[in-house]
This record gives C-alpha cells, structure tokens and sequence, in this order.
C-alpha cells in the first residue's frame, strides 16, 4: 500500500530534445502481492527493493520494450508511505501518517502523547507533549542542517558533504549523511549527462560547419575554372572561333556552381545557429541549476529558523511543566511504568517486537503502549 511517484524522461540525441512519457509517469501504489503495476511495462516487483533499483529497472524495460536507441531515465521516490496505528494508553490512538526516522515516541507524540488522567496531571501531559513535539523537531532540524551542508558542497562543486558541527557525536547523523550525499551524486550524474549530451551535439554540428566550409572551398574553385573557361570561350567568340552552345553551357555551369553555393552557406548558417543554441542552452542549463540550489538553500535556511523558533518553544514548555508539577519533574521514574510493543508483519504474521520509545518504526506498523501502574 505504499504509493510511488515515478517520472519518466528521455533525452533524445538525435533531436538534441527531451521527451517526457507522461503515459507511464504519476502515481502507483504497491498492490497486496508486493508488485508495482504501470502501463506497458506491467508488473514489477518492488517489495524489499530500493527506488534507485525500480527506477533503473523501469528504464531498462521501457528502451527493450519500444527498441529505443536512448535509454529512458526514471525517477522513483516514495509519495506516501503506509500509515502506522497506535493503540493502548494514547490520547488519541488511531491511524497516522509515517515519516521517515520515525520512533515510537514521534509516532506517540502525533497521538497527542500518553493518555493520563486529567485531574491534577494536566502539567504532566504537556511535559510529554511538548518532549514528543521537540523529539519530532530536532530529527527535522537535523535533517535540515544536513540538507543545507548538502546544498553547500554543491554550490562548492564539492565531492563530499562537511558534516555541521552541531551534529557532531549526533546518533544516526551517519544514515542522513549518507542518504545526502547519494541524492547529491544522483543530481550530479543527471547534469553531467545533460551536459555532456549538449557537448555532443556541439561538436557534431562543429564538424558538420567544417565539412561544409571544406565543400564550399572545393566549389568555389570550380567556380573559379568555370568563370576563366567563360571568359576564355567569350574571347574566342568575339573572333568568331567558339560556338554559342559551349559559352551557353559554361554560363549554365557557372549559375550551377553559384547556386550551390549559395545552398552551402545557407547549411552553414543553419549550422552555426543550432551551435549558438546549444552553448546558449549549456549556459542556460548552468544557470537554472545555479539558480535552483540558491533557491533551495533559502527555503532551507528559512525552515531551520522556523524549526530552531518551535524547538525553543517546545522547551520553554517543558521547564515550565517541569516546574508546576511535581509529577512532571518525576516523569523519568513513571516512564519505566510504561511498555511499548511494536506489532510487525513478517512474512504475512504478525509479530510482537518488545519496544522503547526510542526504537525505529516502519510503515504498516500498529504501537501497542500498555500502563502497567496506574499513576497516582
């Protein structure tokens, strides 16, 4: 039941233009069996594999599948994941969205925390709330902080990404660095493939513009030889020792010669233009992607602030809960009252997984959370 985003390109070398197949690019959702289904191509599985692997897979099919000469690019990327369920002592169990790097106390916090009592606990409730609300925030802001170290090393042309000093020692900072830096060398690879299509193209009409200026050359020396032969057949007629006929031809020859010409240096100069359009769309490909990574760096600085305003916020909430209730401020020693247990499927069974609030939850996942005292 995990949906997929797929888009599906294809640079077309001979045109030096992109075609999109919006035939097989939207939305799909992964069926019961485990198989992602898209027109032409049909069923493929995509249980248990990458979206690098579907994507490469989609691309190899679709070049055999219409015997094309390119190879189609397709990209592959989670649109929604299968929601996770909470149940038990939550103040609202029910059904909720997933999100990457999500914990059982994220996935807790978007139930509005554990369920309590409401008379004389309400400080307790918000000291979970606002814990759940700034555990959610400071994943993001990690994940921002990497993005932005990200989009850094791009615009530095960089091979590799300089971790933030604030993640330093930071748990699971590794995976997030890791996931950047290939997204990063995917964007990398598509522009030098576009790129280098361009160059391609450059230097093929490069060599066309030589062979026709080697061609015109070659037919502005006949013309040359045919316009003495006419001068030399004009001479004669004067004196009456040539034939109308061959000054005839010689001026049909000298029209023929011209005439291609003319048509060389029209190809010429179709030449040059399709060459001065693509320098002109390099430049423009450089610029746009330019453009592209200071915009994502804006938006991306704006997020963190906004991320760094919220979590200031969650722990002002926090200290103060801590402050007014005494049953707050021995939240530590009741948490150990609570159970956490992750029910998974495994190879269609269910299986109960012994949790902590700190343990990784995937799509599909129902959290059973248990009181076994009941607070005073």
């Amino acid at each position: 039941m995990d949906k997929l985003r797929v888009r599906v390109a294809e640079w077309q070398t001979a045109e030096g233009a992109v075609r999109d197949w919006s035939a097989v690019s939207g939305e799909y959702t992964v069926g019961a069996s485990g198989n992602l289904s898209l027109p032409f191509i049909g069923d493929l599985p995509a249980s248990g594999r990458t979206t690098t692997e579907l994507a490469e897979e989609i691309g190899d099919k679709m070049q055999k599948l219409f015997g094309l000469r390119d190879r189609p690019t397709a990209s592959v990327e989670m649109a929604q994941y299968r929601p996770v369920y909470l149940y038990g002592e939550v103040e609202s169990p029910g059904e909720y969205p997933y999100a990457p790097n999500m914990t059982v106390l994220k996935a807790i916090s978007l139930g509005g925390g554990l369920r309590r009592a409401d008379n004389g606990q309400r400080f307790a409730r918000d000291y979970i709330n606002a814990a759940g609300d700034s555990a959610v925030q400071i994943a993001e802001r990690n994940r921002l902080l990497i993005r932005r170290a990200r989009l850094l090393a791009e615009i530095g042309e960089h091979d590799k990404i300089a971790l933030p000093a604030e993640l330093k020692n930071f748990p699971g900072v590794d995976k997030l660095l890791e996931s950047e830096l290939a997204l990063m060398q995917s964007r990398d690879k598509r522009q030098q493939r576009q790129l280098a299509a361009l160059g391609d193209l450059k230097s093929l009409l490069q060599s066309e513009i030589d062979s026709l200026a080697k061609k015109a050359e070659t037919q502005q020396r006949q013309l040359e030889l045919v316009l003495k032969d006419r001068d030399n057949v004009d001479s004669l007629a004067e004196k009456g020792l040539a034939l109308a006929q061959r000054k005839l031809s010689l001026e049909q020859r000298v029209a023929d010669v011209q005439s291609s010409l003319l048509d060389i240096d029209t190809a010429s100069l179709k030449a040059k233009q399709e060459a001065s359009k693509a320098t002109q769309d390099e430049t423009n490909l450089r610029d746009d992607w330019d453009a592209e990574l200071a915009r994502e760096l804006q938006n991306t600085e704006a997020e963190i602030d906004a991320l760094t305003l919220k979590l200031g916020t969650s722990r002002d909430l926090m200290t103060e809960a801590l402050t007014q209730s005494s049953e707050a401020a021995q939240l530590a020693e009741q948490s150990a009252n609570i159970t956490y247990t992750i029910i998974r499927e495994k190879d269609g069974q269910p299986a109960e997984i012994a949790a902590t609030e700190t343990t990784p939850v995937l799509p599909g996942d129902v959290i059973k959370v248990d009181a076994l005292v009941a607070m005073q």
